[in-house]
């Protein structure tokens, strides 16, 4: 589904280059779950960002489902990012005035189709997916961090993504929260949603089939491979 091919980044920093990305070649198969580790500067965020359309490799080429990423503009990589990426990230990143069902039908309202009409059943039926149902009209600042992280993966696939990317998807959150959503994550995957999560705690990453880690930009480590 994924395919990196010698992907590097490189950002200007005076008169030094850092290698954020240092030729980075990396599959995903479509249903993997895939864990990626490494030191705070190591690149994981960076390539989770570049596998979410979110930023252009310097060099190299990125292909999902054959279609050449890495030379799109910026309508195309926008479109691409609403109709095949899901994201969760670390701070929710939901709309403080927004009610929880208008937060996840929030991804609807960018894309092509705009909101149909089974959108809003479908949203309904997510929230129920992460028991949260009887908070759909309540706004963030009434729920939990625990719920907060629930409603992000609901409106993660509101549009059927192809992969879910998740940003320290338990960063914010206790022990027994962060098991709870890994627990819904894990599930997920064992329906067939391909997840590729950022992480820097081992417990969390146990939970991937597969774990990738790196330094200095480079893979240093892949157990799939």
């Amino acid at each position: 589904m994924i395919h990196l091919e010698k992907i590097s980044r490189i950002y200007q920093i005076g008169n030094q280059s850092i290698h954020a990305l240092d030729t980075i070649d990396l599959d995903i198969a479509a249903g993997e779950f895939v864990a990626i580790m490494g030191r705070s500067g190591s690149g994981k965020s960076t390539l989770l960002n570049m596998l979410g359309c979110m930023d252009r490799p310097d060099e190299g080429e990125y292909f999902l489902d054959n279609n050449k990423i890495s030379a799109m503009d910026d309508d195309a990589l926008s479109d691409v990012r609403n109709r095949y990426m899901g994201f969760v990230f670390q701070s929710f990143h939901l709309l403080p005035r927004l009610t929880t069902l208008e937060n996840v039908l929030l991804p609807r309202r960018y894309h092509s189709d705009g909101v149909r009409d089974t959108d809003q059943q479908k949203a309904i039926e997510l929230l129920r997916r992460v028991d949260l149902e009887d908070r759909m009209e309540h706004k963030p600042n009434e729920l939990s961090g625990g719920q907060r992280q629930r409603v992000a993966i609901a409106r993660s696939l509101i549009n059927d993504p192809k992969v879910l990317l998740a940003d320290e998807p338990t960063g914010n959150l206790d022990s027994s929260t962060s098991d709870a959503i890994m627990a819904l994550l894990k599930e997920l995957n064992e329906e067939g949603q391909s997840i590729v999560m950022v992480t820097h705690e081992l417990e969390i990453a146990a939970s991937a089939q597969r774990k990738i880690v790196m330094r200095d930009g480079k893979i240093l480590q892949d157990n799939a491979a």
